[in-house]
């Protein structure tokens, strides 16, 4: 049985079967191992880890623990109970119609950093008026729709991560910083900030940055330096602003104050580098990656709400989960009628209900005529359904994207 505990109720002889954290944020190996001394339980706590699953039937249980499928309904019931009271993010567009230029805007971006980076490790200097028309483009479209390109933000190549994650970054911090009434120029310098916060990593070794695998300790010290590489980096860049310094600089800091590079705690860190920490970590959690595969967005928002005790601003939080959606657009989900779809939209008085298009049947495990129903009907299109489970598309072998 898989049970939640308190570091401080950890033992020699439990088995670790998850250690609760991004992988950023610790030093072991393995994330799964039976702790055999107390150094290794040291190490935890040392790590800014403050709770853990464990496997009762692999090592010594904890009678008082909550079950994993306990702790998930009970995240699940009161991420359902917040998001129902906030105020929606207003739309202009509806996301279909906001495709095809977020596809063009989104590959222009990609083109753009990856270029960006790669002169960053010839030793060339950034020019912030390559990226700043990216930017733009960006806001437009997510004042637009913000749904249509964080979609594709999340259509990524395991082997481009590093400026597809940058490019994700950047426009995740358009939206946030929209859904909290930031002034345009805010918005500008934060979406800087986060398509350039990784800059860094081109002064890591390509052994180390793209080793396919957990690093060990030394390697992970050298990675963490890559936060302290961007910082300089920017404030080498002419023109750029203490806000996007600022993003690249904290995004790597957490709120109990076991983040790194300065161990920043609370309100010492910036509103925007408290952000910039949430988006980092979402878009990492939901990428696939040569060593692990990407979590459904509604699991990650699901972590990140559950680390929101220790690791981040609880507030920031909640309006980073309103803004992105309980169902973000392009998630898989089961419908109770046993068909398939994908979310198209939001229904802002009703985040638990959006709009679907269904496609596939996994009663009868074959592609059904695809009907868009929305889910907040009580009758008529949709009327009567409702969402049981997200589901992983390699796991139907199936391409939900391409039905957007």
């Amino acid at each position: 049985m898989i049970k939640c505990i308190d570091v401080s109720d950890l033992k020699v002889g439990m088995y670790i079967h998850d250690l609760n954290c991004d992988w950023m944020s610790h030093p072991f190996l393995l994330k799964r191992f039976l702790v055999n001394d107390e150094s290794a339980i040291h190490k935890i706590a040392d790590a800014g880890i403050h709770e853990v699953y464990i496997d009762t039937d692999k090592g010594k249980d904890v009678a008082h623990a909550p079950t994993v499928t306990e702790v998930k309904h009970k995240l699940e019931q009161e991420i359902i109970e917040l998001a129902s009271r906030e105020v929606p993010v207003e739309r202009r567009v509806e996301a279909a119609a906001e495709f095809g230029r977020a596809q063009l805007i989104h590959n222009e971006a990609n083109l753009i950093v990856r270029g960006i980076l790669q002169d960053v490790r010839l030793g060339k200097q950034v020019e912030l008026e390559m990226v700043e028309p990216s930017i733009e483009k960006m806001t437009s479209s997510i004042l637009r729709n913000g749904g249509a390109l964080l979609s594709l933000c999340r259509i990524k190549d395991k082997d481009d991560y590093t400026f597809q994650h940058s490019v994700s970054v950047g426009a995740l911090m358009v939206s946030f910083c929209n859904a909290m009434n930031m002034s345009r120029e805010v918005i500008h310098h934060a979406g800087i900030g986060g398509m350039l916060h990784d800059i860094g990593k081109m002064k890591v070794p390509d052994s180390i940055l793209n080793k396919p695998g957990k690093l060990t300790e030394q390697e992970f010290a050298v990675m963490k330096c890559h936060v302290v590489e961007s910082k300089q980096i920017l404030l080498a860049t002419k023109g750029i602003s203490d806000t996007a310094i600022k993003v690249a600089a904290q995004h790597h800091e957490r709120h109990d104050g076991s983040g790194y590079p300065e161990g920043l705690k609370g309100e010492e860190i910036s509103q925007l580098g408290q952000m910039a920490a949430i988006v980092d970590v979402y878009d990492a959690l939901t990428s696939d990656r040569c060593y692990h595969k990407g979590m459904a967005p509604t699991d990650a928002l699901r972590k990140i709400f559950e680390w929101s005790k220790f690791h981040f601003n609880p507030v920031l939080v909640q309006a980073f989960m309103r803004c992105i959606g309980i169902y973000p657009i392009g998630t898989l989900v089961r419908l109770e009628s046993g068909r398939l779809g994908v979310v198209i939209e939001q229904n802002d008085n009703n985040l638990v209900s959006p709009k679907v298009k269904v496609f596939f049947s996994s009663k009868s495990n074959t592609y059904i005529p695809p009907e868009i129903v929305d889910l907040s009907r009580s009758m008529g299109a949709g009327g009567g359904d409702k969402i049981i489970s997200h589901e992983s598309p390699s796991k139907w072998r199936l391409d939900p994207l391409r039905f957007l």
